[in-house]
């Protein structure tokens, strides 16, 4: 018994040890690229702005439309529960008005509260991690000349074991690495700026990378595509067929600036959020970088690849103000609703009337049979901000049931995309509820 409780004895001591050593904090300040919109000569708060918009804090930190912004409130579901983004306004009592510099680091780069307490990584820490230290604080800075906001944390819905914070050190030790960004020497100045907004800023793997069974990335595919909040978040790697390799270099800009490129695709959702609260806001040189950056990211194909027809039979044979003879009998339902609410925008042959971001035809979500794009864009709508151009499409969730908004997601996927869509009325209803 005494040998028994010894091997145990000596099994915890070995076990903290390697739980601490996991888990321990680099206290490295760490160094950053210049970024031409965020120069080490700008003013601190100046340089946060920039800073808090490329990392977009705001989309995570504001609940669209009703929401005061940076407040918290915001829910995210996941298959473990719902999490509620925190207030990180410079309230003393509700937010982080009380928060020390080292405190504030600690957060963003460790995923450490100021009460000790573990972060959940659906606030990406693990990304945040390889900021410089000049930078979180330059963001803080600028936070703290925001409106403060009195609202008290929500707290998250989650099971058990889920809601013991504490027990996301054993994650961290499995899947976090705290280190700070280096440069690659053998890089441009250029290339490694966009490694710094693609990365540690603009967290992109975050959204475009599947996650293991434990919720972490697999790096192995890392930018291949995800599914994100009943999104697909789109193969981003170099690949020619199924990510940006085929892209051109304006058509890449244009996308990230503006959410839109000609023949490619029209952002909505989550990466609609990105466009309208960060990326749009790139300096012309920075997003060079970042396109130069994306350019070299290792193809991969993914795990459920979309292949694009930019021309499929029903593009091919229609006009601007009459559909094509492809449309097969069971499609006839779907093609009815198109007609009455999405052929006067989107027009039969997917160019778009009133404005180029209801072009359809070449777009990845329309030749996507799962359609989960398509129907969350027909559920939710789609808005975005552009500069002083706002960019809208309607919901439909209350205007149809889920079998007709079913029958028109796979209308528009066979007819622009040239696929035979796989939506159902229960995909539909369970897209309603993400």
């Amino acid at each position: 018994m005494k040998r028994l409780l010894a091997v145990v004895a000596i099994l915890l001591v070995i076990g903290a040890g390697l739980y601490l050593y996991l888990n321990r904090i680099d206290p490295d300040p760490g160094t950053a690229p210049v970024l031409a919109g965020a120069p080490a000569g700008m003013n601190p708060v100046q340089r946060g702005e920039y800073l808090a918009r490329m990392a977009d804090c705001i989309a995570c930190h504001t609940v669209p439309d009703t929401g005061k912004p940076y407040a918290g409130g915001l829910p995210f579901k996941l298959p473990f529960g719902t999490i509620y983004s925190s207030n990180i306004t410079a309230d003393v009592e509700t937010g982080i008005g009380s928060w020390t510099d080292d405190e504030f680091v600690h957060a963003v780069r460790d995923g450490i509260r100021k009460d000790g307490k573990h972060l959940y990584p659906a606030f990406p820490y693990t990304a945040y991690t390889a900021l410089s230290r000049d930078d979180v604080l330059a963001i803080k800075a600028y936070l703290f000349t925001l409106p403060k906001v009195r609202q008290p944390e929500r707290p998250n819905d989650l099971g058990f074991p889920f809601n013991q914070r504490w027990a996301m050190g054993f994650w961290n030790a499995v899947f976090f690495k705290n280190e700070r960004f280096q440069a690659d020497p053998s890089r441009s100045a250029q290339w490694n700026a966009g490694a710094y907004i693609a990365g540690p800023l603009g967290h992109c793997a975050e959204c475009h990378t599947p996650r293991n069974i434990g919720f972490g990335l697999k790096h192995g595919e890392s930018l291949a595509g995800a599914e994100l909040q009943g999104w697909r978040a789109w193969n981003i790697t170099s690949d020619p067929v199924h990510g940006i390799g085929g892209w051109s270099e304006e058509a890449l800009t244009a996308y990230l600036r503006t959410g839109h490129a000609e023949g490619h695709a029209s952002a909505m959702g989550p990466m609609g959020e990105a466009v309208s609260h960060s990326l749009q806001y790139l300096t012309p040189a920075d997003a060079a970088a970042l396109v130069t950056w994306l350019r070299t990211v290792p193809a991969r194909t993914g795990d459920d690849p979309v292949t694009v027809d930019p021309q499929p039979a029903g593009v091919r044979t229609s006009t601007a103000f009459a559909p094509g003879d492809d449309d097969e009998a069971r499609y006839a339902d779907g093609r009815r609703l198109f007609e009455g609410a999405c052929a006067s925008c989107h027009q039969w042959n997917g160019v778009g009337q009133q404005t180029r971001y209801a072009s359809l035809a070449g777009t990845r979500g329309v030749n996507d049979p799962s359609g989960l794009n398509v129907t969350q864009a027909i559920l939710q709508g789609v808005k975005l901000h552009i500069g002083e151009t706002e960019v809208y499409m309607p919901s439909f969730a209350h205007a149809y049931s889920d079998p007709e908004i079913a029958a028109l997601a796979n209308y528009v996927i066979h007819h622009f995309g040239g696929k035979e869509g796989t939506v159902t009325a229960a995909d539909v209803a369970k897209r309603r509820d993400m």
